[in-house]
């Protein structure tokens, strides 16, 4: 908190954003519901629990390969509000708008959007629109706030991880970060690098009919699959092991990140979840995943272990083990 104004990096999902939250929203805010530090809030209500979730989207460029910035606000919400396997029901979506916007542009985003929202059978209920004078935003900027209920009575959070739990990722890492950098640095490649943008309430639905013995569920955007898990282990004050051979990344994905000099477990993902679950149910979840069409490529990549609480750690190729630390700052700024 030594800067005297705000950095890319206070936005970022690692350290700088954790210390400015800590520091400055919390005290201010604070209350047991907030303070879970979700990424959505839990609420009791007389007959049901509501999971209730808000975010912003300006990524950048607003249209990138395998999606645009309105099926991402659609997906990126749904699948906040259902990562404590609630049942997504409700959208409010909110436009800033810069003065100069294509129509057209306006009009592809809007039907993607109406696409997504069906697909996760969600219904967009209420909205509001603004525009801004020339400059005063960079082209469109989307906020969606999203409802669902919980019709079982579990607590899926970052806090319940057990030693002897397995880490589940549900398919392969950094697809839509690379996407987006790629896209915006005018990168080519022999393959076209995809986002993965996608609604995963469907595929927590499958899993949580095969076992209730899902301890955490988290959408690793920002940050990456190293600040989620870090996160996790933080909160539940364990270890995490990873292997490295079992980290799924594609081929072309792979080599951007090499070119860029960047590490896939910090690049955000928006179609993929991590899943903490009991060692007895692990294969049964895994199974059930695979045979769903966003967990076909679903692996065990790791533990929760007893030693090195608040940390994660990765076993390499060459049998050393290194520690996967919580980003400082942002690899790739506007991602989300």
């Amino acid at each position: 908190m030594d800067h005297k104004t705000i950095q890319l990096a206070h936005g970022a999902g690692g350290q700088l954003s954790n210390d400015l939250i800590d520091t400055l929203f919390l005290p201010r805010f604070a209350n047991k519901t907030l303070e879970a530090m979700e990424d959505q809030a839990v609420l009791d209500f007389p007959e049901n629990r509501l999971s209730f979730s808000t975010d912003t989207f300006v990524v950048d460029p607003i249209f990138f390969p395998g999606g645009n910035i309105g099926e991402l606000a659609i997906n990126g919400t749904v699948n906040d509000v259902a990562m404590c396997g609630a049942n997504p029901l409700f959208l409010s979506v909110a436009f800033i708008l810069e003065e100069g916007f294509p129509m057209e542009d306006l009009h592809q985003i809007l039907i993607s959007m109406e696409i997504a929202a069906k697909r996760a059978s969600v219904t967009i209920v209420t909205g509001d629109t603004k525009v801004v004078n020339k400059g005063s935003c960079d082209k469109i900027f989307i906020n969606t706030t999203g409802i669902g209920v919980l019709d079982h009575d579990l607590n899926i959070s970052a806090g319940n991880l057990q030693v002897g739990d397995k880490i589940i990722v549900s398919g392969t890492l950094a697809d839509h970060g690379m996407a987006v950098m790629t896209s915006r640095e005018g990168l080519s490649f022999q393959s076209r690098v995809k986002s993965d943008t996608a609604s995963l309430n469907g595929l927590i639905n499958t899993m949580l009919k095969v076992s209730k013995n899902i301890h955490a569920l988290r959408d690793p955007t920002r940050g990456g699959a190293a600040t989620t898990l870090n996160e996790f282990a933080r909160s539940s004050n364990v270890g995490i092991s990873l292997i490295e051979e079992n980290i799924p990344v594609k081929p072309d994905v792979k080599g951007a990140c090499e070119i860029l000099g960047i590490d896939p477990l910090y690049v955000a993902n928006e179609g993929k979840l991590i899943a903490v679950v009991s060692d007895e149910d692990s294969l049964n979840i895994l199974a059930a995943m695979t045979n769903h069409p966003l967990g076909k490529d679903a692996v065990i990549i790791g533990e929760v272990v007893s030693n090195h609480p608040g940390m994660v750690t990765m076993k390499t190729g060459l049998g050393a083990n290194r520690i996967v630390d919580m980003p400082v700052g942002e690899q790739l700024p506007r991602i989300c």
